[in-house]
């Protein structure tokens, strides 16, 4: 699950390859892109279409055929995207980076002295039309890549990092910003404003804008390799990812769900395989598969096939990548003064240190490999009960963990997904925030899309003004990356006018036959309110400075929302208004809501090792002080075999296809999501303390201290105000039931 940043004068370097960050890739769900029939421009033709792009240039300008040249006659300014075509872009980001740096002269050399006022303020509004062509396309690298797009990514994001590093080692600017940061006590600066003027300072710094000669050039030279090896490392996950599928024959669903089979068998039709059923890496594929697929074999195929994303020893193999990316963080975070990437990216979290995340990881790996080994143990049991006569193996755990389930708690899966049809969840979590902040959603068919798939509603707070649009796109395809996850078209912001936000949430669910349901594992329902919670933070923020807007913040704190409303959907009340059978009509039985309450914490063992194994690895390639060479594959091992990591379960992202620390905005930071589970367990249990889940006093705090502010806030502070007093990790432990 990264955050979206704006790609401002000062965008953190090791960033610079996506330029914009997605928000949220969701460690409860992080989904697969389905592999679908899509016309993809091969390998040959990519070097023609980045050529191409380079040939259109002049003429584009000349016509003023190039929609970002123009102004955008469309609902709220968003993107026109059917005139948005691939050509586009690379002139595009061309003029507006030239644009930027005759923006950024001429703050650097006005000979007036520096104030916050011809210098700060000025830099808040340099580069929008930059901002503007970046977050279109990256979004779209997200959603819509195909060979063309991948070449011309290739092409940019060292463009990108060279245009950062030049506005990063502007001698002048970084001088101005200083003299602004130096006297900020005595400017009658208002909060806000302080806030961003210490923010924009120490963005400069861990830029590398105090390096000097070699040193700096060096920086540069790390910054612009690891923003194009991050740029391949995603590629080469999605290409690997999509170069798989598994297909079946009708022998072959034993096990299988009437929905598993129709979402399989579209799946194959869309790929030209009529009368077959295809399985692919998409995670609301595989996972089902592995979890209810009588045919071990075939559960072996896939699982292996999962594991071994980004690592087949072929063209997308990510193993000389990772090691690539880990060596020079290193090196980069030493030239700034830190003794390696974990110190540099953690001083500037709520945890501050790599010590404090590492205490948390700890503080929950132990309970949870003891819980992991009862649940192994229960695993045997229903094996032998079962005269099973082979070795319990990885590609086992879920399978007998669904029977060990049906078993200890009389419930079933597949029964369970018959009540969470998208639509019904979608309406629930708009009610929630209804509730919660006033909100009203009304669904628009006149606005842009780039997919027919998407969805867009108009947002309204409780006074009827609007307050932005939500995009929703739910839909795995061949064209989109894996996971779920929040981005945006704009960021809010009053710097430039009443900028009204444009938000999307992405996820990648299988899509049903045409007239068919929709139908979502209750798993696939937490994820979609996770990602809501990051979508409000965005819609909700009300700040001056587009710096400072919506999930622009650390990412220890920006999960934190996100996580406090995935609670929302497994409230007793929730799912007996919202939680409807597919075909009744008829709510869930309160029977089955109580059986579901009562297993709310099984498997949680192996659901927290897979998840803490992966941030101890994330942790331990980014402490390294000097890296020469790294087996990926034992460097894994190694780690996670000192702190006795059952056998039978791997980690949730493997290294060669861990987008978000090589590809994404999380590296030594996905301990953040855990660390955030103390604020969202804890935090939501005021509306609990409170009586009522929509308490309006601890809403309106909510609102006020956490999904309003931005980064205008320390974060502590913060959380003190909505909550009246400090966290604590108990609701963490209970509520994965490892509270002794």
């Amino acid at each position: 699950m990264s955050i979206h940043r704006r790609f401002s004068v000062l965008a953190c370097a090791s960033a610079v390859s996506i330029a914009i960050l997605a928000t949220g890739c969701s460690h409860q769900q992080e989904q697969e892109s389905k592999v679908a029939k899509q016309a993809e421009p091969s390998a040959a033709n990519a070097t023609v279409g980045a050529e191409a792009a380079q040939t259109v240039t002049q003429a584009s300008l000349k016509d003023g055929s190039n929609p970002f040249f123009n102004t955008w006659d469309t609902p709220y300014g968003v993107p026109p995207f059917d005139d948005i075509k691939t050509e586009h872009f690379l002139p595009a980001f061309k003029q507006s980076m030239e644009t930027h740096l005759q923006e950024v002269d001429a703050i650097a050399n006005n000979e007036q002295p520096a104030t916050f006022d011809n210098t700060i303020k000025p830099l808040e509004l340099a580069g929008a039309d930059l901002t503007r062509v970046a977050m279109v396309f990256f979004n779209l690298t997200g959603t819509e890549s195909n060979a063309d797009m991948q070449a011309l990514q290739r092409e940019i994001s060292p463009m990108l990092s060279r245009h950062s590093t030049t506005i990063q080692m502007n001698e002048n600017l970084f001088k101005r910003i200083k003299t602004v940061y130096q006297t900020r006590e005595q400017s009658n600066l208002n909060a806000e404003q302080l806030r961003l003027v210490e923010r924009m300072y120490n963005d400069a710094v861990r830029s590398g804008a105090n390096l000097e000669g070699e040193a700096r050039e060096r920086f540069a030279a790390i910054n612009e390799q690891i923003s194009s090896l991050t740029t391949s490392f995603g590629q080469n996950t999605l290409n690997d990812s999509r170069g798989f599928k598994l297909v079946l024959e009708e022998t072959d669903l034993d096990g299988m769900s009437q929905s598993m089979v129709e979402a399989a068998s579209a799946t194959a039709e869309a790929q030209g395989l009529k009368g077959k059923y295809v399985i692919t890496l998409q995670r609301s594929s595989v996972e089902p598969f592995l979890q209810f697929s009588n045919r071990r074999d075939l559960r072996e195929k896939a699982f292996k096939g999962w594991a071994l994303r980004g690592d087949n020893d072929n063209e997308f193999d990510n193993k000389k990548n990772v090691e690539q990316i880990v060596k020079l963080r290193a090196e980069r975070a030493q030239l700034l003064g830190y003794k390696h990437h974990s110190d540099y990216v953690l001083s500037n979290t709520m945890a501050a240190s790599p010590e404090a995340a590492m205490d948390l990881l700890l503080k929950v790996w132990d309970p949870a490999v003891k819980q992991a080994k009862k649940e192994r143990e229960w695993i045997l049991e229903q094996m032998a009960a079962e005269g099973a006569k082979h070795e319990f193996a990885a590609w086992d755990w879920r399978y007998y963990a669904e029977k060990v389930r049906k078993a200890r708690f009389d419930l079933d899966q597949g029964e369970i997904t018959q009540y969470f049809e998208l639509n019904n969840m979608l309406e629930a979590k708009f009610y929630v925030a209804e509730q919660l902040f006033g909100l009203t959603f009304a669904e628009r068919t006149d606005i842009p899309v780039y997919n027919p798939s998407v969805r867009v509603w108009e947002v309204r707070d409780a006074s009827k003004n609007v307050i932005g649009l939500f995009f929703g796109d739910y839909y795995a395809r061949s064209t989109k990356r894996s996971g779920a996850w929040m981005s945006a078209f704009r960021t809010q912001q009053k710097l430039a006018g009443n900028v009204k936000p444009l938000i999307i949430n992405n996820m990648n669910l299988n899509k049903p036959a045409e007239g068919e349901p929709t139908l979502m594992s209750f798993s696939d329902a937490t994820t979609l309110f996770h990602e809501f919670g990051h979508a409000l933070h965005g819609l909700l923020s009300d700040v001056t400075y587009p710096t400072l807007a919506g999930t622009s913040v650390s990412r220890d704190w920006v999960e934190f929302p996100a996580q406090l409303y995935e609670h929302f959907i497994a409230q007793p009340q929730m799912l007996k208004k919202f939680a409807l059978h597919y075909k009744t009509n008829e709510p869930m039985p309160d029977a089955l809501i109580e059986r579901m309450k009562k297993a709310s914490t099984f498997n949680q063992g192996f659901a927290t090792v897979e998840f803490t194994a992966s941030a101890l690895v994330d942790m331990a390639y980014h402490k390294m002080t000097k890296v020469d060479s790294i087996d990926v594959r034992a460097f894994e091992d190694k780690t996670l075999g000192d702190y006795g990591k059952p056998e039978e379960i791997i980690m949730r992202h493997r290294s060669p296809h861990f987008g978000h620390i090589f590809a994404g905005g999380y590296s030594s930071a996905y301990y953040a999501y855990m660390w955030s589970e103390i604020l969202d367990s804890d935090g939501f249990n005021a509306f609990v303390e409170a009586g009522d889940i929509f308490d309006k006093q601890t809403a309106d705090k909510l609102y006020k201290y956490v999904f309003s502010t931005g980064d205008t806030l320390n974060y502590d502070e913060a959380y003190k105000s909505f909550r009246g007093r400090a966290p604590t990790t108990d609701a963490l432990l209970e509520n994965r039931g490892f509270k002794q």
